[in-house]
């Protein structure tokens, strides 16, 4: 009973050790917003061995249902020595060089400047004050400051 009891637990405990390599189903966290696996748009498909960051080893997945996206896109070549207009594009208009041209701008300058404080422009005090000054004397306050 005891053997049957730890092998159960033993077979519980490893099982969940395989867990990781089932299948998922690759749904975008944004409509519009392909799920791109080594070259392939794998969303809405079953992926299988994808061990992400789980695993210190790299492993191919196998992405069914998905589609073969081209990393370079086809896409047509426009020269523009060879005379021909563009199949698609602006369709940009040369004017003429005799035509009316509009008034010209305004001139427009800007500039900055920074300075220091203006200095007061009158004061009681002298700016270049002498080093010892005088105060005056004033008998009627008191008797700590009359004459000795």
């Amino acid at each position: 009973m005891r053997v049957a009891a730890t092998l159960a637990i033993l077979a519980a405990m490893t099982s969940a050790a395989f867990a990781g390599g089932g299948f998922e189903i690759v749904i975008p966290g944004r409509p519009g917003v392909p799920i791109i696996i080594n070259g392939v748009d794998a969303s809405y498909a079953v992926v299988e061995g994808d061990w992400g960051l789980g695993k210190g080893t790299h492993v191919e997945p196998t992405i069914y249902g998905g589609r073969y996206i081209d990393p370079v896109p086809r896409v047509g070549h426009y020269y523009p020595s060879a005379g021909r207009m563009p199949g698609y594009g602006r369709l940009e208009i040369e004017p003429p060089a005799n035509r009316r041209l509009p008034q010209p701008a305004e001139s427009y300058h800007q500039s900055w400047s920074a300075q220091s404080a203006p200095l007061p422009a009158q004061s009681n005090v002298p700016v270049d004050p002498p080093e010892i000054i005088y105060a005056p004397q004033d008998y009627r306050r008191g008797p700590h400051n009359l004459p000795r």
